[in-house]
């Protein structure tokens, strides 16, 4: 095996862990809430349309334009467990985990 199909193998074999994140303006103190069935690359995905200014979240990138990238900060908030659960299953227990912490920390949701 090369090293190439070594490195995809293991990135498939990798364990996911869905959850809830929080974007953070630390300049503004203004908070955004989504939730992914991929917490590892949900950031990547998020600061690649932010930098493009392609979002779709019109306050988020209004945000952005204004401050930059420095000042914002990814947090990981909460996994959840979707083991076992269909894709319908996953779907919902992520929108309610999401809508939970848009409240507990007056967020702005996202996705």
């Amino acid at each position: 095996m090369s090293g190439r199909e070594a490195l995809r193998r293991a990135y498939k074999e990798r364990k996911v862990e869905s959850g809830v994140y929080a974007i953070r303006c630390e300049t503004t103190g203004e908070v955004w809430v989504g939730a992914t069935p991929d917490l590892s690359t949900r950031q990547n995905g998020i600061w690649f349309s932010l930098r493009l200014g392609s979002h779709r979240e019109p306050s988020l990138q209004a945000a952005w334009n204004a401050h930059g990238g420095d000042a914002f900060a990814f947090e990981a908030i909460e996994g959840v467990d979707v083991e076992g659960l269909d894709a319908f299953g996953r779907a919902s227990r992520l929108k309610e985990r999401r809508g939970y912490w848009i409240g507990a920390l007056g967020a702005r949701g996202l996705n």
